[in-house]
């Protein structure tokens, strides 16, 4: 039965992506709600017959009353016994069955799909959007936003039938029943829910923006203490441990005011809410009173406006705590809409077809980013890379060596210019095709939380247990994968290597991302300082197995240590933006310009930087 229920709903299944979904709070909780329609509409029904039943059975306890008070006991059960039975079967099997219904879709078929659904989608969603987008917020920030969006998604769906559509219902309801007792005791109702709707507007006028201050300050303080737990390698290096924890304060102390300032608002309603049940209270079961005493109403009349009142002044603090809650729901959702709704900027183009791949000649024309800063990056770079051949990228920090990969890479479209593989631009074809041609290893190669194994893998999942393993000896790495063990006792290419791959070494994540880029055997390869974190023996172990990986695929090297791209086809020097000298190493040292001062000041084979050759502007 609850698998019947669980399964109603397909949090996963397909849906039109679009790169920009609605920015506006309804029409975006609208759109990702369609495959529930079906369920909200029972549940909603379902919400109204149980207050109806609610309502029905208070109604009956009156006629009760009035039954017993009017007969002998005797005379009770011969004219009113087979009603009683029927009441008391449909107490115990149909109420019950409706109630069950009710909470099942709710429960079982609703909250743990819609969340879900939400979860899934934002985090598809956010997964689409550009490096650079990411570059520019903390990721703890952005994951906060999508792991407190759907539970708040779902709370404010569940007061929606749990509590409000529940609650007019049952309004109704008892308005009709003090309407069919008496009409003067629907006024005391009347002007109770007056009241009682003021204090709920100035409730809600109030508590949705303080619950996104609210948020907003929890998802700041979440995105400075990711921040430092992510640095936590640089914060014990440089004994800032009390700077941290002042850092974090003061977004604690933000958070711990905004958060001040709702419960402020809970308070006052509170207090209100009391005062105004009371006056509910004195005001109905008084003039029920008033009017028995008239003998203008029964003793059950009498009763049912008292069960009723009592019903209301249980049920007004809990109708209250479900508004609130359910727009401060609103208010998370907001928030994270904020992260999940942001349009897509770096998309496909229509009608973008799969990168053609034939021989691998790069060609750049007219290449310009300067990151929207008018400074850095790259000015007008043009450039034609032939199939098969192997380049050396060098120039000072800042000089846009980074900023060409990641252009090439797709991960930033540029200003102006363009890029050509094979004749296509790579601004037409997809980007999922593009970067499978294309294999990188970074500086510093951050590793997946999972196991080593799962690291290699993802150069090429479908790749053998002995492809996977002939990779990882190609890049030397075998050896110390055998003899790996994690906390919890797996050992070799089970173990898990930690957060960015932190339980290995500089040189060991580098050789596991080496053998990642191996198993993957792309047609292009890019090499960003591939062996900078790797000690002189395990560097020339390595560049001699990278050279054997470069035959046959056009390769783009850059290095500050010139040792490592003596031997490439051609080197480019980039600086300030633009290409100063291009040519092979013994020619480049012949012309005895950029490219021969860096060799001459190499240090242990790195470029060394005077003081007037500091970069003016980043990469």
């Amino acid at each position: 039965m609850f698998r019947f229920f669980e399964n109603l709903v397909d949090p996963y299944a397909d849906y039109p992506q679009t790169d920009a979904p609605p920015r506006r709070l309804w029409p975006f909780m609208r759109d990702w709600s369609q495959p529930f329609r079906r369920v909200f509409v029972v549940t909603a029904i379902l919400s109204v017959v149980v207050a109806a039943v609610e309502i029905a059975l208070i109604w009956y306890m009156g006629r009760v009353v009035d039954i017993l008070s009017a007969a002998a006991p005797a005379e009770v059960w011969a004219d009113h016994g087979a009603e009683l039975i029927a009441a008391a079967v449909f107490i115990l099997l149909l109420r019950p069955a409706l109630q069950g219904l009710d909470v099942l879709l709710l429960n079982n078929a609703i909250m743990p799909n819609y969340g879900t659904l939400y979860r899934y989608r934002a985090h598809r969603q956010v997964l689409r959007q550009s490096v650079g987008w990411f570059e520019n917020d903390f990721a703890g920030r952005i994951a906060n936003r999508i792991m407190q969006t759907p539970p708040a998604a779902g709370e404010a769906v569940f007061h929606v039938f749990d509590a409000i559509t529940f609650a007019l219902a049952y309004l109704v309801g008892a308005a009709i029943l003090l309407l069919d007792a008496d009409p003067r005791l629907l006024l005391p109702l009347v002007g109770w829910f007056a009241l009682y709707g003021l204090l709920v507007r100035w409730t809600l006028k109030r508590v949705g923006p303080a619950s996104k201050a609210a948020s907003d300050a929890r998802s700041a303080v979440t995105g400075r203490v990711v921040d430092s737990y992510t640095n936590i390698h640089s914060v014990k290096l440089f004994a800032r441990d009390e700077a941290e924890m002042n850092y974090a304060r003061e977004a604690i102390e933000t958070a711990r005011k905004t958060f001040a300032a709702e419960m402020r608002i809970y308070t006052v309603m509170d207090v209100v809410l009391v005062a105004l049940n009371g006056l509910l209270i004195v005001a109905v079961v008084g003039w029920a009173l008033w009017l028995w005493m008239q003998g203008a109403a029964s003793v059950g009349v009498v009763a049912a406006a008292t069960a009723l009142t009592l019903r209301l002044n249980a049920m007004t603090g809990w109708i209250m705590w479900a508004l609130s809650t359910f727009f401060r729901s609103l208010g998370v959702v907001a928030e994270g809409m904020e992260t999940i709704a942001q349009p897509i900027t770096l998309t496909d183009a229509p009608g973008a077809k799969p990168l053609a791949f034939r021989e691998g000649r790069i060609g750049i024309e007219g290449l310009s980013h300067h990151y929207g800063r008018g400074a850095g990056g790259l000015d007008r770079v043009s450039l034609a890379i032939e199939p098969g051949e192997k380049i050396g990228l060098v120039g000072r920090s800042g000089a846009g060596k980074s900023t060409l990969v990641k252009l090439l890479l797709r991960f930033y479209d540029p200003e102006s210019g363009q890029i050509l593989i094979d004749g296509q631009d790579i601004t037409r074809v997809t980007q999922d095709s593009l970067r499978a041609k294309i294999g990188m290893v970074q500086q510093d190669s951050s590793l997946l939380h999972r196991s080593v194994r799962d690291n290699i893998l993802y150069g090429r999942p479908g790749a053998t247990e002995a492809e996977m393993i002939e990779a990882a000896r190609r890049a030397h790495a075998h050896d110390f994968i055998l003899d790996l063990q994690d906390p919890t006792g797996r050992r070799g290419y089970d173990a898990q290597v930690g957060e960015r791959g932190v339980k290995l070494s500089g040189g060991q994540r580098q050789r596991v991302a080496i053998a990642r880029v191996i198993l993957k055997d792309a047609p292009i390869l890019v090499l960003d300082e591939a062996t900078s974190a790797l000690d002189s023996e395990a560097e020339a172990a390595i560049q001699d197995t990278l050279y054997g990986v470069m035959e046959g695929k056009t390769v783009i090297a850059i290095a500050h240590r010139l040792s490592t791209i003596a031997r490439m086809d051609r080197i480019i020097v980039l600086d300030d933006g633009h290409i100063a000298e291009e040519g092979s190493h013994e020619q480049l040292l012949a012309r005895n310009g950029l490219y021969a001062r860096f060799w001459a000041r190499q240090s242990g084979g790195f470029i060394g930087l005077d003081p007037d050759d500091a970069p003016e502007a980043a990469e």
